[in-house]
Formats: C-alpha cells, sequence, structure tokens
C-alpha cells in the first residue's frame, strides 16, 4: 500500500498531539497492524509520523536492531506509522511497533529529538493539495529509549524479520549501509555508551567480522 497521502489521510497540527505521552499502557497482541488508512501526517510540513524505539540492553552497551522487511540485508531500528488512534501519545506507536516488529517489550526512559527523513518525495505535486515547497521529507521520525525488559522467543513479525544487539559502531555501520542517515543520528543522540572497542570489517565484503559473536543474541 501506498505512503502518499489521498484525499481521506489525516492532517494534524503536531504541537496539538501527544497530550498524554508515556500515560497509557501497552498490549501485547498476537498480529501486527495492517494497512495505511488510519495514518497520520504533519500539516505543516505534509511529512507521515512515525514513532519508534532504541531499545537498549541494561547496561546500554547494545542496541537492538531488525532487518528491513523488504531488504534482508539492511538492518534498521524498529518504527512504525503513528495512527489516528495514538494520536494522543506517540510512545504508545514506538511500543506497539517496537513489539510488532522486533518482539521487544521494556520501559521508556527518554524521548529523542525529532528527526525527518530528507529523501524528499518526487510525487510531492501529486497530492491532494500541492504544497507551495516541492521538498517534503517521507517521514517524521519521534523515537523513544526502551531499556529492554523482555525479548520474546514469538512475536507478530517473527517471520519477516531478524533482530541482533550491536554495539553503537556496529549499529552506526549497520545503518549507514543500508543508507539510513536519519537512523544514524538517531543513534548518536541516544545515551547507548560510545567508548566502544573498535570493530573489525572485511575489506573485501565490508561485513562485520564480530570478535566475540558468542556474546551477541541474535
Amino acid at each position: 500500500m501506498s505512503l502518499m497521502p489521498n484525499e481521506s489521510s489525516i492532517y494534524v497540527d503536531v504541537a496539538q498531539c501527544n497530550s498524554n505521552d508515556n500515560v497509557r499502557s501497552f498490549q501485547k497482541t498476537d498480529a501486527a497492524r495492517e494497512g495505511r488508512k488510519d495514518q497520520i501526517f504533519n500539516k505543516a510540513t505534509g511529512a507521515r509520523l512515525v514513532a519508534g524505539c532504541v531499545v537498549l540492553n541494561s547496561d546500554h552497551s547494545k542496541v537492538l536492531l531488525i532487518s528491513s522487511s523488504k531488504h534482508k540485508d539492511r538492518w534498521i531500528l524498529p518504527k512504525g506509522g503513528i495512527e489516528s488512534d495514538e494520536i494522543d501519545s506517540f510512545s504508545m506507536t514506538a511500543a506497539r511497533e517496537t513489539w510488532e516488529e522486533a518482539g521487544a517489550v521494556g520501559k521508556i526512559i527518554g524521548k529523542l529529538p525529532v528527526v525527518e527523513d530528507l529523501r524528499y518525495r518526487k510525487d510531492a505535486r501529486k497530492m491532494p493539495t500541492p504544497p507551495e515547497n516541492d521538498k517534503i521529507p517521507r517521514s517524521e521520525f519521534h523515537f523513544y529509549e526502551m531499556e529492554i525488559e523482555q525479548l520474546c522467543d514469538k512475536w507478530p513479525e517473527i517471520d519477516k524479520r531478524m533482530r541482533k544487539w550491536c554495539t553503537y559502531e556496529e549499529a552506526k555501520h549497520e545503518v549507514l549501509k543500508a543508507k539510513r542517515y536519519e537512523l544514524a543520528e538517531v543513534l548518536g543522540e541516544s545515551r547507548i555508551h560510545k567508548n566502544y572497542t573498535p570493530v573489525v570489517f572485511d575489506e573485501h565484503s565490508n561485513v562485520m567480522l564480530d570478535a566475540e559473536p558468542e556474546k551477541d543474541t541474535y
């Protein structure tokens, strides 16, 4: 289904949203939500609103990455579109998407600065109300830091995605390799430990050579 807004798309004033953030409780589900008809867009910029989590282990030395559902060799952070019934709590979307995509449940410990996906829409003039500025971000990301409490063996998108724990350098390498520069910015703003041990990469394949694979949980 297209991410392009249509005549029935919901545009919101972001400054008036998120009134009960971090208040609502999260319930695990057996299946992921499908469809994008209820997703919301920033009225000021036209960007689709997305929320997700930087999932950290207990000592903040590693972050949980998931494989892209479209490109299995690319690794990203769990995230997804904010829907109209979550307009008052973006952290609800972040927790829900993290459960659906990564099978992770935890405590939200902070909100990170908002970043935009600056791969601008090439189809801006096809929108129902074409903007004056053609440079419309694809997405506006609201990321939260989560301390892991439970990493489940079964989760809604287990058949679509893999997951792995990464150090800061490993994670940054993966998201940059996937050309997701905004996710690298999110990682840099997070409290993950950055006094990392240098990681060796294979000079021919650019694949990480993990020095201690037995300590990672994939």
